[in-house]
């Protein structure tokens, strides 16, 4: 049995949500934005990002954090596709931190 990616519970939309990329949604991130894993980590932590990056991280993040695909469109679509990047970007830094380094002492203890 593999073991559970870790996640990072915070609050989206309309309450507190889980955010996880285990290894299937991280090839489908690196699919969807043509850039691997690392160096679109290594982009994003150094604020060098597409908005699509942004906005796949979050969605793919809730799948991964339990929601389904369709609910999970419809969040991004209320809640980050038009907000300003100050309030999406550091959580899809969030969710690919915890991907990297896993989950941080705070989150676990939660």
């Amino acid at each position: 049995m593999q073991p559970e990616a870790p996640s990072h519970r915070q609050f989206f939309g309309d309450r507190e949500r889980a955010f996880s990329l285990p290894p299937e949604l991280i090839a489908e991130l690196e699919r969807i934005t043509g850039a691997g894993i690392g160096g679109l980590c290594r982009r994003l932590f150094a604020g060098d990002f597409h908005h699509r990056e942004i906005i796949e991280t979050i969605r793919l993040g809730l799948i991964g954090g339990g929601e389904n695909p369709e609910p999970a469109a419809a969040l991004i679509a209320a809640y980050a596709a038009a907000r300003p990047l100050a309030e999406t970007y550091p959580l899809a830094v969030a969710i690919l931190e915890t991907a990297w380094f896993g989950q941080s002492e705070e989150q676990a203890n939660g």
